[in-house]
């Protein structure tokens, strides 16, 4: 039997969309597990923050300002990345759009701006980074949600690309654990203070009613996506691959219903 480690030093963490919210959180975990960072989101002020809060005892971390809907943009970030550190241990793919829209007032636009954030976007991520993924000993992690598997009013769009952000992952989990890369998605619940939660819950009713409907009493924290995300990258992990694991307090088993039912 071998003990956990979840000591990151002298690993390469690369985080895309990793400047705010969970992303930020997850990529602080990585930075305070010793390892060196890379961060990547379109925003230049968000990356010169999260640079300024990224630095630890391995060094600056190293911030890219793109778009991945761009798929160039990415690969050069990657490249760049690659030529400062070397190959990358661990990514991280947690770019992602939201916005509530019924089904018959999306627009083409909206679907597509969705979709080609989550799911183009993580394939322009996968792709741009198979070269300089350590082989056999990479982790590679999605960043998924609920609607990928739960049908969801006024969320067509973010089911859509979610869904397929899962089955990307589970695919290359079947071609790439093959090299040694392990492939997995984390999906996210109720997680306060964040971006998504200020979207779909606005107002503190709809906060409580959503901390409700989680069968664990709370809405999560950052810190709990990115300990699990940190356990995924580790050696504790290193028989998981093609995994899409929910980090939601049980919402997704059905606590998502009690408040519509009653609870």
């Amino acid at each position: 039997m071998t003990t956990p480690n979840f000591d990151f030093t002298g690993k390469n963490v690369m985080v895309f969309g990793g400047t705010s919210g969970i992303n930020l959180g997850i990529a602080k975990g990585f930075a305070a597990a010793g390892a060196r960072l890379g961060v990547a989101s379109r925003s230049q002020d968000k990356v010169d923050a999260a640079v300024a809060a990224l630095g630890n005892d391995a060094g600056p971390a190293l911030g890219f300002s793109l778009d991945v809907r761009d798929a160039q943009a990415v690969v050069d970030a990657v490249a760049s990345f690659a030529s400062e550190r070397g190959t990358i241990d661990v990514l991280v793919s947690g770019a992602a759009g939201n916005f509530p829209a019924a089904a018959a007032a999306l627009s083409p636009n909206g679907f597509k701006a969705v979709v080609d954030i989550d799911l183009m976007g993580t394939f322009h991520v996968m792709r741009a980074a198979y070269g300089a993924l350590t082989k056999p000993g990479a982790s590679i992690i999605n960043l998924s949600a609920p609607q990928a598997w739960i049908a969801m009013p006024m969320q067509m769009h973010v089911c859509a690309a979610k869904a397929g952000v899962d089955m990307v992952t589970r695919t290359l989990a079947l071609e790439w654990g093959r090299e040694g890369v392990r492939v997995n998605s984390v999906s996210p619940g109720p997680i306060e203070g964040t971006e998504g939660m200020e979207r779909l819950a606005p107002t503190p009713e709809a906060k409580e009613r959503s901390a409700k409907a989680v069968p664990l009493g709370r809405m999560g924290t950052v810190e709990d996506i990115a300990d699990v995300c940190l356990f995924l990258a580790s050696d504790a992990a290193r028989y998981v691959n093609g995994a899409v694991i929910p980090v939601d307090g049980g919402w997704s088993a059905g606590g998502m219903l009690s408040t519509a039912m009653g609870g």
